[in-house]
């Protein structure tokens, strides 16, 4: 199941150029689950930040990519669930699993120094974050100590009984066999060719043996011991006085630390270090944390909400279906009790038409419903009181769009082209949200393509919702009994943002226009206020 998982993504290792970049993946491809769009409508950071109780850096960069890249294999999602549950139900091994991350959240960083920090010895002046005094040694101890303390926490931790929490657990013990670890564990030699480990050496090979110090004491007990017997030797002869041939020392003790320190770093810790970030062993065992440090982020978003969450049942079927009951908005649900939740079932109906008034709540629904879609496809929580779906293979979202003035089209063209690309990527299992439909052109011409494009979605099969002021394009498919018609529901001119049954013939234009002082009445006293 890991291997399945891990052969989606490329590791971060070989991704990160310059040090740990949390949110540097994006929807990438338009074969993706989601494509660059629908990510910035549904406010995907902002999601994130919600979600994001990761402790570590590689566990935040792999809650981030998740989102930025859901999953579409059923078995790989349930397996994320089964794992939560474990968590859930079995709190001893929680805590010790939240232990071992903790620890490794302290040494994490010292280990990103060691695989990307240069370092200008004692001399060079840091021109920027990445540039460190010294030779390298202080993040060699502690990169390495990282690695194989995490290593040897996991070998500690009780074996968890669901197959991917387990998996996980069992690739963080078993990078202690593998080359990296016994590097990083020492003694490492190198000859004139290569770097070896105590197991590659022959005895009788000669090699130089890394002591990852600036203090040698065989190198200095060595060299003191030369220099006295070369004292003894030339003091008789020469006639040289202890003091005289004490100040001949002096330039070779001052070039003791830039030639032993240079030569460890170029010689050892540079080359050690792109051997660690090559290596898959270390890909492995870091992709690993970091899959484990989101599963904690996961459990602790729902501990933390503050309202109803769950883990939906995954319905394998060949259309797409979303059913909830009390659903909330990952967003602005958390932490707030006076949310409204909202019933939702998009399973019969393969259209479902959202009317009502401007600032009902509309918009704040769909949002909810393509978050929540997402959020099970990573395998996290969604905030409702149970909920059972089908895993999307596509997830769009439109939102009317502005056009570019260089790119010689008008607003209804841009939106066409948009509605059109998503209509030939749809298939049945695939969720679209359009947000308005043929923006920018007249209302006939408006009601007819309207009319067209909501037929093609329904001969397709796709659960397809659709946010309109247009009532009468809903009547047209509502009398053809095609579709759910749904309102955001006001009483007394106030939303209660619940989502009821029919069909909104108002939009409370004149209700917004008061609102912001841009009335009729408001006009006419702008008008007024010239004149005197």
């Amino acid at each position: 199941m890991l291997d399945r998982l891990r052969k989606l993504y490329q590791p971060f290792l070989k991704v990160w150029r310059d040090g740990p970049a949390i949110k540097a993946r994006h929807p990438e491809a338009s074969d993706q689950v989601m494509d660059l769009s629908t990510f910035n409508a549904l406010e995907i950071e902002a999601l994130f930040d919600k979600v994001n109780e990761a402790r570590t850096q590689i566990g935040q960069a792999t809650l981030y990519r998740s989102l930025s890249q859901p999953l579409t294999d059923e078995e790989l999602i349930g397996g994320k669930q089964e794992a939560l549950r474990e968590l859930a139900q079995n709190d001893n091994l929680r805590r010790d699993i939240e232990t071992l991350v903790e620890n490794a959240a302290q040494l994490e960083p010292e280990f990103y120094k060691l695989l990307y920090n240069l370092f200008l010895g004692t001399i060079g002046s840091p021109a920027s974050p990445r540039e460190i005094k010294g030779f390298g040694y202080e993040a060699y101890n502690q990169g390495t100590r990282f690695m194989l303390q995490l290593a040897e926490n996991a070998r500690d931790l009780p074996k968890p009984q669901s197959p991917y929490l387990r998996q996980l657990v069992e690739t963080l013990a078993n990078f202690s066999k593998s080359r990296s670890h016994a590097l990083m564990q020492g003694p490492v030699y190198r000859t004139e060719k290569r770097i070896m480990t105590a197991a590659e050496k022959p005895l009788w090979l000669p090699a130089i043996r890394f002591r990852p110090q600036l203090f040698k004491p065989v190198l200095v007990a060595g060299t003191a011991g030369a220099l006295l017997l070369l004292w003894a030797g030339l003091t008789p002869v020469l006639g040289i006085a202890p003091g005289i041939f004490g100040l001949f020392l002096l330039p070779l003790v001052a070039a003791y630390p830039p030639i032993v320190g240079n030569f460890d770093r170029d010689k050892f810790i540079y080359p050690l270090r792109r051997i660690f970030r090559e290596d898959e062993a270390v890909h492995t065992t870091l992709e690993a944390l970091g899959f484990l440090d989101e599963l904690l982020s996961f459990h602790d978003f729902a501990r933390h909400f503050g309202n109803a969450t769950t883990l939906p049942a995954l319905l394998g079927d060949e259309h797409h279906r979303f059913i909830a009951k009390q659903l909330r908005n990952p967003i602005l649900g958390k932490d707030n009790p006076d949310y409204v939740p909202n019933d939702i079932r998009l399973d019969e109906h393969r259209i479902t038409f959202i009317t009502g008034p401007n600032s009902g709540g509309k918009t704040a629904f769909c949002k909810t419903l393509g978050q929540s879609q997402l959020l099970a496809q990573v395998g996290c929580y969604i905030p409702a009181r149970e909920a059972q779906l089908t895993v999307a293979d596509r997830i769009f979202y439109q939102v009317p769009e502005v056009s570019q003035l260089v790119d010689g089209e008008g607003r209804f063209a841009t939106e066409l082209k948009h509605t059109k690309k998503i209509f030939l990527a749809a298939t049945p299992k695939s969720l679209v949200i359009l947000d308005e439909l043929a923006e920018g052109t007249t209302y006939e011409e408006r009601l007819e393509i309207s009319y067209n494009i909501m037929e093609g979605f329904h001969k397709k099969g796709c659960t397809t919702i659709l946010v309109t002021h247009n009532h009468e394009l809903v009547d047209k498919f509502i009398r053809q009994g095609i579709g759910q018609a749904k309102q955001v529901e006001f009483v007394q001119d106030h939303p209660t943002y619940r989502l009821i049954e029919g069909i909104s013939r108002v939009s409370h234009a004149d209700r917004v226009a008061k609102a912001v002082g841009f009335s009729k009445e408001d006009i006419e006293r702008y008008l007024k206020e010239e004149k005197s």
